[in-house]
């Protein structure tokens, strides 16, 4: 049986003004896989991401969802398309409430199937018990569990997380961990997430690709995955 590729990402170079920062970055991604993008600080994590999102501009490369061509495409064409993004630091609208932070997810959501603030709520109860509080006054942890529910909302075929993990107490990253896992088992959804956190990328991820000075230089596949092996690659 043939499992669809959700994210085929070949040649992607992207740059911060004159400076290049991604060297031609490859990667692929197939239906509810759950794989890690890691490497040491500085290597071109984040800028991948934000490229894959269209936050960034494509200089050159194919960025292919379910098999087209979105290199050109806005970040919100992208997610009507989609993608679900969880930016490093949250970024959650500080004095919109849980629920209101929500409705956006709804606005920007992918176009398949219903939108599902209830399953958010399911998912993460403690969103539920604040729904009506503002997201500025919430913890760190309760703001990454909001920011997941906000792009989960939308009902996207693609998640996509930056350091989902940082600056969180152990207890809620494991909450974080179970939920994404319940994701992408019960409705499919493909993860592709950056992370430095050596427990997260073993806890999480069913394979990882490495990155350095801009590009993609390893895999480690679902039968290598081990804590040395992650940590020759992070080198700590």
């Amino acid at each position: 049986m043939t499992i669809e590729t959700v994210l085929d990402v070949s040649g992607l170079r992207a740059s911060y003004g004159a400076t290049p920062i991604l060297q031609g970055v490859d990667l692929t991604v197939k239906k509810g896989e759950i794989v890690a993008l890691i490497g040491r600080n500085g290597v071109g994590k984040t800028t991948t991401m934000r490229c894959l999102m269209g936050q960034l501009r494509t200089l050159q490369g194919k960025v292919l969802l379910h098999g087209s061509d979105i290199a050109t495409n806005s970040s919100d064409a992208r997610a009507r398309l989609g993608i679900g993004y969880v930016p490093q630091g949250r970024e959650v609208f500080p004095r919109m409430t849980v629920a209101e932070n929500l409705t956006v997810g709804e606005l920007v959501g992918g176009p398949k199937g219903k939108k599902q603030p209830e399953l958010v709520y399911d998912y993460f109860p403690r969103l539920a018990e604040r729904r009506h509080q503002q997201a500025g006054t919430m913890s760190g942890g309760e703001q990454q569990q909001l920011a997941i529910g906000r792009a989960l909302v939308g009902n996207p075929a693609l998640m996509l997380l930056d350091e989902p993990s940082e600056g969180i107490q152990p207890s809620i990253v494991q909450l974080i961990c179970d939920v994404l896992r319940a994701i992408s088992r019960d409705l499919g959804t493909t993860i592709l997430f950056v992370e430095q956190n050596l427990d997260t990328i073993l806890d999480l991820s069913q394979r990882a690709y490495v990155m350095e000075k801009g590009r993609v230089i390893g895999h480690i596949g679902a039968d290598q995955m081990s804590a040395q092996s992650v940590r020759e690659r992070l080198m700590i």
